[in-house]
């Protein structure tokens, strides 16, 4: 009991807890990512066109952030760099999906923001592949 309120924290714990944000919060954004992908000829012309790039474009982008930046994530690769494309599209999806909205409907998209923040602040922790690559190096 006395640890549970504990303020002290240990390197390790701080290793633990990056896994779990970074691994779940990596799982949770794949579905979005896999059903664009999945759906990609039929939802392209419908996307929202972003910059003047076109919807399939822009589409293709949420793409490559939701699912193949999530998959780096979970793995622990490139760990800061997957997190900038997925930090993009979340600000998009916060300010310009939703109105700058942050609660409501994008109270998700804002949650999600918070957490790749918070992960690339953190980076990827002992528990990953980058840390794997940079005893390597």
């Amino acid at each position: 009991m006395r640890k549970l309120f504990s303020i002290s924290y240990t390197l390790s714990s701080i290793n633990r807890a990056t896994l779990v944000l970074r691994v779940f919060t990596g799982l949770l954004m794949l579905p979005h990512g896999y059903q664009k992908l999945s759906n990609y000829a039929e939802k392209k012309n419908e996307f929202m066109s972003l910059f003047g790039l076109g919807s399939p474009t822009t589409m293709a982008l949420a793409i490559f952030a939701e699912f193949f930046c999530s998959i780096l994530l979970v793995l622990g690769l490139f760990t800061r760099v997957a997190t900038i494309p997925l930090i993009i599209t979340m600000l998009i999806a916060v300010f310009m999906a939703h109105g700058g909205e942050i609660f409501g409907e994008a109270e998700l998209a804002t949650h999600y923001l918070v957490a790749y923040v918070t992960i690339l602040i953190l980076g990827p922790g002992d528990y990953s592949l980058d840390k794997v690559l940079n005893k390597k190096i």
